[in-house]
């Protein structure tokens, strides 16, 4: 009988050995702040001037869809159709583009190819911008035309401590960090809100920029509208670090400390 309550005495040490090692692991990770903008609290209207939304700028790479609205037939059948062989052709509302004619592309000197008037530079300039910059390129051949211009491979990324990381097309070229975040099934628990990286290419220079969504100041960030091609990268915290760990050295040494001590307290029973 005392056998039996020494060994089940043993065992019961041994469980409550790990749950106790379990409790101080969980107690290391610290407390997190999982709450976007918390310092609003329970206010219970927010209000600010939107100061740092930019408007994308064209940059080599991006593929354009050019739209020319004339009602001179001839014209349009000329930049539509074309008198010379060319990749990309302009359409008119109601006619279908040729299946290999998906765009204009931005090439490296950041210029388009356009039918009739050659070589158009739209290199940082706005979608507006560029509509203007079009209609001085075709003033001597389309009067009055109406330009559409729309990038249509607009593109982010998403990656680390999201549940559905990926690459998302935006087709309004208009997307911020939030609704990045929300098209990749929002953050992880795992995920640092007080530091999500947003990394920008523009001009040969790759930027960084860290932003706090536990703040409101968050909002007003350079890097909270996003442009083409940036990546918006979740760091994880330290817990999942020690989680993702591929060395069980230092997991072996604290399992034995821990099998050593559960062996001494037993037999003081």
């Amino acid at each position: 009988m005392i056998s039996k309550f020494f060994e089940l005495s043993y065992h019961n040490l041994k469980y409550c050995s790990c749950i106790l090692f379990a409790l101080l692991l969980s107690a290391c990770a610290g407390k997190r702040n999982l709450v976007y903008m918390s310092n609003l609290g329970d206010t219970a209207k927010y209000s600010s001037k939107i100061t740092n939304l930019v408007q994308p700028r064209l940059q080599p790479g991006d593929m354009l869809s050019i739209v020319i609205t004339n009602v001179d037939p001839e014209t349009s059948t000329l930049l539509n159709k074309g008198l010379l062989p060319v990749v990309n052709t302009a359409v008119l509302p109601g006619n279908a583009a040729p299946a290999d004619a998906p765009g204009y592309l931005v090439d490296g000197s950041g210029e388009i190819t356009f039918p009739v008037v050659g070589k158009v530079r739209l290199e940082g300039m706005t979608v507006e911008e560029a509509v203007g910059r079009m209609g001085q390129a075709l003033a001597n051949v389309v009067k009055n035309p109406i330009i559409s211009i729309k990038v249509i491979n607009f593109k982010i990324t998403v990656v680390g401590e999201v549940n559905k990381p990926g690459v998302f097309n935006i087709p309004n070229s208009r997307v911020n960090v939030l609704e990045a975040l929300g098209m990749a099934g929002d953050m992880t628990v795992y995920g640092r809100r007080e530091n999500v990286q947003v990394i920008h290419e523009e001009n040969g220079r790759r930027t960084v920029t860290r932003i706090n969504l536990n703040n409101a100041d968050a909002l007003q960030s350079p890097a909270y509208y996003l442009q083409q091609n940036d990546v918006v990268y979740v760091i994880p915290d330290k817990l999942r670090e020690k989680q993702a760990r591929t060395d069980t050295k230092t997991l072996s040494i604290i399992v034995a400390a821990a099998t050593v001590i559960t062996v001494i307290i037993s037999r003081l029973f």
